[in-house]
């Protein structure tokens, strides 16, 4: 089966399918996340907070996410895989945003880079997509700016701020991105620009109306277990409880350890009765 392209997605949004696209951070879920056939893996720089332990996204590096984007892309061989560019790899200069982004293709075998801003940014990606590098547009909430936005609000809720993000989209669309990202905005704006749009628009927080949506690998699992304090940002939906599963079977084998249970013959390995014989004659 052939690996999901440019054309491939922008056919879902002519067609009226929607695009499902979520985040990984390693191999096995990379695996399994090309197994339940989503179309789209985001190697997203929200691996700083949910792997790496950050309280945010910034701290991520360029490193990090090229040794992340390597064990994903070793892992799916049909959806597209994007990486995205972390903070100030790409703001800084045109050439620092070319060298960087084709680095995550050409070692972290990405199909596409993913990068924050709406037209203050459209030059970069329209540079980026002159040679040869496929962009994905993120606009909304952008996380590599929480600390000027002042905190993860919802964005576009006045007319001024609206007005701004559709120019925001429309700026990407121009530069030659072929899908955005619109992340946490109200559904009726979210609706509009998805309407006014060519390209795909892939959601998260931003309704139904979009033609795809996103969400992080640990948000839909649950992977944090309940006995942690944790926001769940109302866009999520946890569809299983991973987290507890795992602490529930941890915490059961240490119990066996502790108690002698576990292993048990079954688990173990064995030698011939005339091999151990010899082995104890042999020795005083």
């Amino acid at each position: 089966m052939a690996r999901i392209g440019i054309k491939d997605v922008q056919a879902m949004k002519q067609q009226g399918d929607k695009i499902v696209m979520l985040t990984a951070y390693d191999y096995p879920s990379a695996r399994i996340a090309e197994a339940a056939g989503v179309d789209m893996i985001l190697v997203g720089d929200s691996l700083g907070m949910v792997v790496l332990g950050y309280d945010d996204t910034i701290k991520v590096t360029l490193d990090d996410m090229l040794h992340h984007s390597k064990a994903v892309a070793r892992g799916s061989e049909h959806a597209m895989v994007i990486t995205d560019l972390p903070f100030m790899t790409y703001q800084t200069s045109l050439e620092d945003a070319m060298r960087n982004a084709g680095r995550l293709l050409q070692e972290g075998g990405a199909q596409a880079v993913k990068l924050e801003g709406g037209v203050h940014m459209a030059e970069t990606v329209r540079r980026l997509v002159q040679v040869g590098i496929p962009v994905v547009g993120h606009i909304g909430l952008t996380p590599q700016s929480i600390n000027q936005l002042g905190g993860y609000k919802v964005q576009g809720r006045t007319p001024e701020a609206a007005e701004r993000l559709l120019e925001d989209a429309i700026a990407l669309q121009q530069a030659g991105a072929f899908c955005i990202v619109l992340e946490t905005v109200p559904a009726p704006l979210a609706e509009l620009i998805t309407q006014r749009l060519a390209i795909p628009v892939i959601g998260i927080g931003a309704g139904a109306a979009c033609d795809g949506q996103v969400l992080v690998w640990h948000d839909l699992l649950s992977y944090h277990t309940s006995f942690l304090t944790r926001h769940i940002p109302r866009h999520v939906k946890e569809y299983a409880h991973v987290g507890d599963d795992m602490r529930k079977a941890i915490e059961q084998y240490a119990a066996e350890v502790r108690d002698g249970s576990f292993p048990t013959p079954e688990q173990s390995f064995r030698m011939s009765k005339e091999a151990l014989a010899e082995l104890t004659e042999a020795r005083p």
